[in-house]
């Protein structure tokens, strides 16, 4: 510890604090009206080595920062320490964290990085348990302080791509206080474990809760500004990449055209494929006003006509050579005549030439005066328009505003890094919610790059260009992932980071495979299109098998018990990300807001789920999944693990029918020949009840798929009905 402050030390604070306003334009967010409490503990982010200096310079007081021995002894340290009272510690000595407790209980504020490293993935390291066991036994209020900014300057461990200069602009977000109750448990061991885990969650919080807010193009903006119009990004089947500047031009491009063919306000749909002219076109659509309505082109004519209906849509943007290659003429012509279908090839032909200077001019502007001249930017209008994929009832459509697409991507990226040398490989369509936020949206506006493949259904080809392309990341389902590594040679992930499925139930025979083939470990996730889509993901820091992991920062749940059912509840959701409302076929174009029984602003998700004392989501099945056999209600979801079991090589999807004397008979559908016996036997042996096993078996050469690669539980049932 060094002596109280003199003269001195105050003027040399005082110089570096302007100082640092000049160079970084530091903005302070929040105020520090908790450090007057008895006991405090401030917990921060770890982005650079200026981050001890930038906290003690902006930080009123005479707080004590926590530092490494390292840091403490090095010649280059020493005379920034001494501006300020420091305790050097050993992350590895148990007496660290005892000063640490001494110091608190004197009254005196304590600031401490938990992650005990520079980060070099640009978002959280693993949260050490000590400063949180300290908070708990003292009591302490906990503060957290998020520091946005240092991490690009040259004073940071980042390294490849990741965007540095020496002046960026930084931003001190000060969270409201928080407290960590000493968690119950047999061992200290435990106890402090436990605390851990709940500063991580509050620092998880920290990071989504301070994140900027505004509109797409605004937060494209800003990927503009950290990373540079040069930054290269975006690739399709064309294999060009693009960069930033090439993006902003389509995005201003095609939303001038947008402006043209629809009013302020109206939906256009959009039926185009995994490309970046797809990209470009809807947030240009959104930039302008307008609303992108993403079309399933899977859907056939009377799903893009029932879509079309709903939403209110007059017009159908498409292309030429995507009607072509995808043989769709026949929908397209079959659309009904008040609906206007117009070729991208045709409105970029028919652009006025003043149209084309205004863009040219317009790429040459400053963000701020660019803002201006573009409509007003509201974070709460609508952005886009999705469409449920109706695997068990009629498409509605689901209304998500700019605020809750951007809302989704930071609740991702405050659980999961993903560094600028990451590259997304993408096959999942842009008109699915997965598709859209995680698989465009989430590398599109964090700078990391992108592959757009156009189907992915190609599970020979898939695999190869993630091998050509060096893809780091990828998302799918269940149904997908497994084509791939069945088709996959062993060295085709190599690169692989991050494998992660949703949008279905992932089936232990997948996990099994990416593990033994590739050494990959699936992260499995849940969510909703309504949400945005994600709700739930397993990260590298908290993983739990067979479980879709813990709820993303800031969701509120509710499980509502159903009766016959012992395990789990109803799960109803609320957060930033739940979408505005929907459009129903009872009331087309008119958005209904979300409301459920629990009120404005919740969200019935249908599902049936678990979640356990660590905060692990396991999902039980959907409500409408279950069928009443002999009044017992039983998991169609729990039918098909068992036929998994009986069967591993096929591939399983359990529907029911009307029965007269049990209420409701289970049918199992399988590409496999598996008997009733072998259903009995796998039953016994597993413990499941025996109303479980399925008597009426129907094979078939493949289950059928709608185009998000959901199985089609609607065919399905009209089979097992028919």
């Amino acid at each position: 510890m060094l002596n109280p402050k003199t003269p001195i030390r105050l003027l040399v604070r005082l110089v570096l604090r302007v100082l640092f306003r000049l160079l970084f334009r530091v903005q302070v967010r929040g105020n520090w009206q908790a450090l007057k409490q008895p006991r405090v503990l401030v917990v921060a982010n770890h982005e650079s080595f200026l981050d001890g200096m930038l906290l003690g310079l902006f930080m009123p007081g005479n707080p004590v920062f926590v530092v490494h021995t390292w840091v403490a002894e090095h010649w280059l340290f020493r005379p920034l320490l001494a501006l300020t009272d420091y305790l050097a510690v050993d992350p590895t000595s148990p007496m660290g964290m005892k000063q640490v407790v001494r110091l608190i209980e004197q009254g005196r504020p304590v600031v401490i990085f938990p992650e005990g490293r520079l980060t070099v993935t640009g978002s959280l390291m693993k949260i050490y348990n000590g400063p949180a066991f300290a908070a708990a036994r003292t009591g302490a209020s906990v503060l957290p302080v998020h520091l946005d900014g240092p991490a690009r300057t040259h004073f940071s461990r980042m390294k490849g791509s990741y965007p540095r200069r020496w002046f960026p602009k930084m931003r001190i977000t000060i969270m409201p206080s928080e407290t960590i109750t000493m968690p119950q448990g047999a061992s200290s061991h435990e106890r402090r474990a436990k605390a851990g885990e709940v500063l991580r969650r509050i620092m998880q919080h920290m990071l989504f809760a301070s994140r900027p807010r505004g509109t797409l193009f605004e937060a494209l903006q800003g990927a503009i500004a950290r990373c540079g119009r040069r930054h290269g990004l975006l690739e399709d089947m064309r294999q060009i990449e693009l960069d930033y500047g090439d993006i902003l031009k389509m995005t201003l491009g095609l939303g001038r055209i947008s402006q043209q063919i629809a009013a302020p306000g109206e939906r256009i749909g959009l039926l185009l494929p995994n490309v970046a002219a797809t990209v470009g076109m809807m947030l240009g659509t959104a930039t302008f006003g307008r609303v992108p309505a993403m079309l399933n082109y899977t859907a056939g004519r009377q799903g893009i006509t029932s879509a079309c209906q709903v939403a209110g849509i007059r017009q159908i943007v498409t292309s030429r050579a995507f009607i072509d290659s995808a043989r769709l003429q026949e929908v397209i012509s079959g659309l009904p005549e008040d609906l206007q279908v117009l070729y991208l090839e045709d409105l970029r032909a028919a652009m006025p030439l003043k149209q084309k200077l205004w863009v040219m001019l317009a790429l040459y502007l400053p963000a701020w005066l660019l803002h201006a001249l573009l409509p007003a930017q509201n974070p709460d209008a609508e952005a886009v328009t999705l469409f449920t994929s109706g695997s068990e009832g009629t498409p509605k459509g689901v209304v998500l505003t700019h605020k809750q697409l951007l809302a989704n991507l930071a609740q991702i990226q405050a659980v999961i890094d993903f560094s600028a040398d990451d590259k997304f490989m993408n096959a999942l369509p842009i008109f699915h919610a997965f598709g859209l936020t995680a698989g465009t949206l989430l590398p599109l506006m964090t700078g990391t790059r992108l592959f757009l493949y156009p189907s992915p259904l190609h599970y020979k080809v898939i695999p190869e260009v993630i091998y050509d392309r060096n893809c780091s990341v990828l998302f799918g389902t269940s149904t997908f992932l497994g084509n791939y590594a069945k088709h996959a040679h062993p060295y085709d992930f190599f690169r692989m980071r991050y494998v992660i499925a949703g949008a279905e139930k992932l089936s232990s025979q997948v996990r099994e495979q990416w593990f033994e083939k590739f050494g990959i470990r699936i992260l499995e996730g849940y969510g909703a299109t309504e949400t945005a889509p994600v709700l739930a993901v397993n990260t590298p820091m908290a993983y739990r098998s067979g479980t879709v992991g813990q709820f993303l920062p800031g969701i509120e749940y509710q499980l509502e018990p159903i009766p016959g059912i012992e395990q789990g509840g109803l799960l109803q959701v609320r957060g930033p990300n739940v979408m505005a409302g929907y459009l129903r076929a009872t009331a087309p174009g008119q958005l209904e807001p979300t409301a459920s029984e629990l009120g404005a602003g919740w969200y019935n998700t249908g599902d049936i789920v678990a979640v356990d004392d660590d905060g692990f989501v396991t999902i039980c099945g959907r409500l409408k999944r279950f069928a009443k056999i002999a009044g017992e209600m039983i998991s169609l979801e729990q039918v098909e693990k068992l036929a998994a079991l009986a069967c591993p090589q096929g591939q399983h999807a359990a529907s029911s029918c009307p029965d007269e004397s049990k209420g409701e008979a289970l049918v199992l559908f399988s590409t496999c020949a598996v008997s009733y016996e072998d259903l009995a036997r796998t039953a016994r042996e597993q413990g499941m009840p025996a109303l479980a096993v399925p008597r009426q078996l129907r094979q078939l050469d493949e289950l059928p798929l709608l185009g998000t690669g959901k199985t089609d539980y609607v065919t399905l049932k009209r089979l097992a009905c028919g």
